[in-house]
Order: structure tokens, then sequence, then C-alpha cells
């Protein structure tokens, strides 16, 4: 029992350690600072809370905040869904539809993939975000695009606030040459002795304020009507990428097949149902899902087997030479290189001269692939697989009667 008692303790400690992490600690300093603000600009300037407006206002301020992080915590702590370490399907023949992860030693269930971060296979992953220092998933989506709409609405709300109060208190101070043009803004103005005075340094604070009240306002926006863009359609962002290239695939081999993504049910509501429900919780074990009366379970799985196939044949073989520390922004790999670096979280690989890389897509200044490593690191499921800069390898040599993919062998495939 006290062994049982140390286990759930540590995994507890595990998850508080989440906000240990540039992304939340940005992310709740925001949420502080708007919030904050904008309770102390209404009592203190604007609207009082001996009024009956005030009082509304000031309570709708602090609902605000706790319907924002009641959202956000909730996206965080309670997580995506893992799916269990070696897991294999109840039927066996199913595996052949399945990828397997070398790292949980189990097969990845259908719309689940392997996340480098959490270093788990998540359940209906759409994607690793750093603001909540977890990935988004098949039990927190609803969770973390509730947190994506109401941050926005509330940012507007505090914005509203920040505006009245730096025009309140400087309506009288600011002489604006406007001497024709009459603006009666009496109805906005909550003329009452303040009490303190609204000092350099309070304009200065509400100013800050404001301009995080509106960045966060357009960058969370944004990012709310791109979830709810393939939650109404019921995709993830990966789902989407892989619909993608299912059909380019399609049109390079020119196989004439058609693909159609199983998951969309064909009514948006339906769709929509799928994530949010009234008790929190989305419907399902995160295993198996409702699917498209024309696909089957394995429709996208077998589909993903087709784009590893063709992934290993597009990829070219890469030898290195020239070193790389792995830096994310190399100073002396020109200034190109250190300019352009990809815009993204994924890794940055450690390269030494005389190694082998097989890269799969790239840049003009950097590739990506997946380097060449001994039969004992393969068979202990360690893959090492990121950006570096193009400069440090040049392409291997092929014998193009050998390497050279015939028509039929790619209509084959």
């Amino acid at each position: 029992m006290n062994i049982l008692s140390a286990i759930i303790v540590f995994e507890n400690l595990h998850e508080v350690r989440r906000l240990c992490h540039w992304g939340p600690i940005i992310a709740l300093t925001v949420i502080a600072v708007c919030s904050s603000m904008a309770m102390l600009d209404s009592i203190i300037w604007y609207w009082p809370l001996d009024t009956t407006g005030g009082s509304i206002n000031f309570i709708m301020l602090i609902n605000w905040t706790v319907l924002i992080l009641y959202n956000y915590f909730n996206a965080m702590f309670v997580g995506p869904g893992y799916i269990p370490l070696e897991w294999k399907p109840e039927n066996q023949q199913d595996a052949m539809y399945l990828q397997f992860c070398r790292v949980c030693q189990g097969f990845k269930a259908p719309r689940s993939h392997h996340c480098r971060k959490c270093n788990r296979c998540v359940m209906k992953m759409d994607h690793h975000c750093p603001w909540i220092n977890n990935c988004c998933g098949h039990l927190n989506h609803a969770y973390f695009t509730t947190f994506l709409l109401l941050a926005p609405l509330g940012c507007i709300h505090a914005a509203f606030i920040f505006i009245m109060t730096m025009y309140t208190q400087l309506y009288d101070r600011i002489s604006f040459g406007w001497s024709s043009v009459k603006i009666d803004m009496s109805g906005t103005r909550h003329i009452h002795n303040p009490i303190m005075p609204f000092s350099v340094a309070a304009f200065a604070a509400t100013l800050f304020a404001l301009g995080l009240a509106l960045g966060t306002t357009i960058a969370v926006g944004m990012l709310f009507f791109i979830q709810i863009k393939v939650i109404m359609r019921n995709k993830t962002s990966i789902e989407v990428w892989i619909e993608e290239k299912a059909k380019d695939r399609i049109q390079y081999y020119q196989t004439g097949e058609e693909f159609i993504f199983p998951y969309d049910l064909g009514s948006r509501w339906e769709n929509f149902k799928q994530v949010f429900t009234w008790s929190g919780t989305p419907d399902g074990d995160g295993v198996e899902w409702p699917v498209n009366e024309k696909c089957h379970q394995h429709t996208l799985t077998i589909e993903q087997l087709k784009q590893k196939a063709d992934k290993r044949v597009r990829s070219v073989q890469y030898r290195v030479v020239e070193g790389y520390n792995g830096a994310c922004c190399p100073l002396g790999k020109g200034i190109n290189t250190f300019l352009r670096t990809p815009c993204t979280e994924e890794p940055r690989i450690h390269l030494t001269k005389g190694e082998t890389i097989f890269a799969t897509r790239g840049t003009k200044w950097w590739m990506y692939g997946d380097k060449v490593l001994d039969e004992e690191q393969t068979k202990a499921g360690v893959r090492v697989r990121g950006w570096f800069p193009r400069r440090c390898v040049e392409k291997c040599l092929y014998d193009s009667a050998n390497n050279t993919t015939t028509d039929e062998e790619k209509k084959e495939q």
C-alpha cells in the first residue's frame, strides 16, 4: 500500500512539473497580467464597485478568469489519453494494418501517434502544445478548444476596460486640437473620485496590458478557428496532413484509387459531438471510432502504411561531410543557414563526419532525415531523426540502373 501511495505521489509531482516550462509560465503570466489589471482599472479608475454596472462588470471579469483557468488546467492535467505500453489489438490479424512503435513496444491504435515530447503514443493526437506543455488529443481536445475560445473573449472585455480607463482618465488632461469635432462620450464616462491618481506608472501598466490583450486576442483567436475547422470535419491537424499526402501519393503513382477520410460522419453536428459532450468527457475508448459507411476501422492506418513505404522509396541517402553540433541556429554554417533555421520544435541532430543519413524532406538550407544506426541501436528501438544543415552532407552516388523506380513498380506500390 505504501508503494502504491508513493507511485501516486510521484505521478502527481510529475504532472505538477508541467508548470515548470516556458509555455505555461508565459501563458499564466499573460492571464494574470490581463485579468488583474482589468480588475484594478475597473475598481480604481473606471467602474467602481459601488455602482450596479461596476459590480456586474467585476463579476464578469472574475467569471472569465475562472473559466479560462479551469479549461486551461484541465487541458494540461487531464491530458490527451495514452495508448497502454505494449498494446496489441484484440484481433491479432488486425496487427498487419497497424504501425509498430519501437519506443512503446506496442502497436499504434487507429488515430494515435507517438509524441517525442511526451514519449508516449497519444490517443487521437492533434499536436503537442508548448503552451500547456502537453499534447492535445482525445480526452482534452474539448477543454483545449474551449480555452482557445474563452481566452480571446476575456481579452476583448479586458481590452475594452483598458481603453476606457485611459480615455476617462486622460480626457481632461490632453488636448487634441479637435475644436471643430464634437463627440458626445458622456455615456461611456463614469465620473467619480478615484481611489488613487492615474499616474504615469499606471498608464504604462495599462498600455502594456492592452498590448498583451490585443495580441492574445489575435493569436489565440486564429488558433481557435483552425481547431474548430478541423473539429467540424472530425479530423486532427495530423490527419489533415495525412489526407493531403494521400492525395499526393495517388496523383504521383497514378493508382486511380479514391481515398475517403473515414472519420468524417457527413454531418458537422455529428462531428462536433465527437469532441464536445455535456459531461466534458468525449465518447469512446480512444481505440475504436465511428467511421463513414464506406470505410472501416483501419482505412486510415492502411493509408499510413502506404505512405510510410512511399517515404522509404522517396528518401535519398546522404553522407556527412562536415560535423554539426545540433545547435538550433549554428553561427559557423553560413549566414543563410543561421537566419533560415526551421521554425519548428522538431529536433536538430548531431552529425559526425562519415555518418549516413536518409533525408525525406528539406528546404534550401536545411534537411530532415533519419540517421543510419548500428544493429544494436536499431534492435533497441533507438531512432535519431531531425533537422541538419544541408551544407553538412552530400548526396551519395548510385547506379541509376539499379535505383531508379520504373513506372510499373510505382503503380504496383
